[in-house]
């Protein structure tokens, strides 16, 4: 894959450390392991609108849709620590060399919008910054929960999520009691200060939590567990006083009784995320902050909070890291995963030089230029471009000659064993061809946008071209 570019508002990053986030990718590993069936099964949306393509276009195109789509590479990871090493027009108070977290992926080189990003102080390790994503997901919570000093607060769940939620609401002088069925969690809560219940001794964890509170009931409860019953969701209820509150972070089945939450007046709220202005555009990928005055706390804001409170020491991660591999050595880092090794915080480690940023990746194919054929391009690579356009252009026995796409080069497509008859092909970025190509080339080439849009002039697009015409 080429080296991307910083686009507009955005930070290339050289990674350092990141952090496997082990409930979220476990289960994006396990989904892509799975068989069709069980893929269906997890997804009856899904099911539904493939069944309205088979009414609308039929089996057969249909069915390649699908499987071209489950055939994609999936991006992992989004715990990320590095060095900036590219600023994008617009992108103001960063430089190369400044230390970042952001919600970069699993790779050497990530380029993040710059409201998703955060500066790391000068005493914070970059393994230890890795866990600023996750944490500002724990801090959201919290801050949805609006815990008062002196009060009694549930953590039900102590993965990573709800390990650092313990921490950062003992700092906020809370007394926190934590739930969970592992011996390794509960015993790591009770180091951070918390008081435990484990269910697997004590037969009913409401009963214990009035018991802790003199009978009153906890202030409110925060679910960071993942679990397909509704039973988490109804105890924690049960457990809280009159007026609780209970917030949502983790993933739980949500039909809840009306008469749990009725009778005590108790709220409910699920937490989106890093906070405000997640799956915003404008926010996220436009770079268009809210007011401080009236968005005390946007994720940026949260990530920079989370890097703050492990600059003081009030949030020790290093307990949490139980492995450490390179990136190179990824695929046994995931295999643990699944195993039922002890392990918590999985970290990859990346170069401390800087791998070469390559911006051109060449293609080779064994096939050569037809004369008298039409030559075609595409600028995108998606699923339209993929599932319908090019099988309908292999059809005409035109010959393939440019594909421009922001992901870089798609070798699910298999351009050299397509019905294409392709020449050499060279990737080229964007902002490097710009403006100095040939317009024969723009003209010959299929647009599945306008070529002046801001994605071309500013993406960090890959084109793959024969000879210059």
């Amino acid at each position: 894959m080429p080296c991307p570019a910083a686009s507009r508002g955005q930070l290339l990053i050289q990674s350092q450390a990141s952090l496997i986030s082990a409930g979220t990718e476990r289960f994006l590993v396990e989904f892509g392991k799975a068989s069709l069936v069980s893929k269906a099964r997890q997804n009856p949306d899904r099911v539904k609108q493939v069944l309205d393509k088979i009414k609308a276009d039929g089996l057969l195109p249909t069915l390649e849709a699908v499987f071209n789509k489950l055939d994609e590479p999936l991006p992992l990871g989004y715990c990320n620590s590095g060095i900036v090493v590219g600023v994008g027009a617009g992108v103001e108070g960063y430089e190369i060399g400044d230390r970042v977290a952001s919600n970069g992926q699993h790779a050497e080189f990530v380029k993040v919008p710059v409201n998703l990003c955060a500066k790391v102080p000068d005493n914070v390790p970059h393994e230890e910054a890795a866990f600023a994503v996750l944490g500002s997901i724990a801090l959201q919570g919290i801050r949805l929960v609006k815990p008062e000093l002196g009060e009694t607060v549930v953590v039900f769940g102590l993965g990573l999520v709800g390990l650092l939620a313990v921490q950062m609401l003992v700092a906020n002088g809370v007394k926190v009691i934590g739930i969970d069925l592992s011996d390794d969690r509960l015993a790591w809560a009770k180091q951070a200060g918390a008081q435990v219940i484990d269910p697997k001794t004590t037969s009913d964890p409401v009963a214990a939590a009035l018991a802790a509170t003199g009978g009153r009931g906890v202030d409110a409860v925060l679910i960071t567990a993942s679990a397909k019953n509704d039973s988490i969701a109804s105890q924690s209820a049960k457990m809280c006083r009159q007026r609780g509150r209970v917030v949502l972070v983790g993933v739980v089945n949500l039909e809840l009784d009306r008469a749990d939450f009725y009778e005590k007046e108790i709220s409910f709220q699920v937490s989106c995320s890093y906070g405000p202005g997640r799956y915003d555009d404008d926010y996220e990928q436009k770079g268009i902050d809210y007011p401080f005055g009236f968005v005390r706390w946007t994720e940026q804001r949260n990530i920079q909070a989370v890097l703050d409170l492990m600059q003081s020491g009030k949030l020790d991660v290093k307990p949490l890291i139980t492995h450490r591999f390179a990136h190179g050595d990824a695929v046994n880092a995931y295999e643990l995963l699944s195993s039922k090794e002890k392990q918590m915080g999985v970290i990859l480690q990346y170069p401390e030089t800087a791998p070469a940023q390559e911006r051109t990746v060449a293609v080779t194919s064994n096939k050569t230029s037809a004369a008298g054929k039409v030559r075609i391009g595409f600028i995108g690579a998606g699923a339209f471009t993929k599932s319908v356009l090019l099988p309908a252009f292999a059809q005409t026995n035109a010959q393939l000659c440019s594909i421009a796409s922001a992901g870089g080069f798609p070798r699910h497509m298999r351009l050299g064993s397509s019905a294409f008859t392709a020449a050499p092909l060279t990737c080229v970025p964007s902002w490097k061809m710009m403006p100095s190509t040939p317009w024969s080339l723009l003209l010959g080439t299929i647009c599945t946008r306008p070529w002046w849009s801001t994605h071309w002039r500013q993406g960090n697009m890959c084109l793959w071209k024969s000879h210059w015409p």
